[in-house]
């Protein structure tokens, strides 16, 4: 983290701002929200890796593994995302 321009203790701090996020993500009737949140989280992580000419590709897969366990394992929001649905 020091060498992308960070200081010492940002490995904490998003520590504890991803805890909260996988807490929601995991919880059934809050996972939605879990994803969206981690979603963001993620973003801000390829934004990091981007700003110095890292790969983030490894951060996309992430999010779209994310979203995939989230449509398989709640149908209505495949539906809703599914642009193929026939009506």
């Amino acid at each position: 983290m020091v060498a992308m321009g960070m200081p010492a203790g940002t490995p904490f701090t998003l520590s504890c701002i991803l805890l909260p996020c996988l807490i929601v993500y995991f919880l059934p009737r809050t996972s939605a929200i879990g994803a969206i949140l981690l979603t963001g989280y993620m973003g801000g992580a390829i934004v990091a890796h981007w700003r110095v000419g890292e790969a983030f590709a490894h951060c996309i897969a992430v999010i779209l593994l994310l979203w995939t366990g989230l449509c398989l394992r709640d149908t209505a929001i495949w539906q809703s995302v599914n642009p193929f649905r026939t009506r």
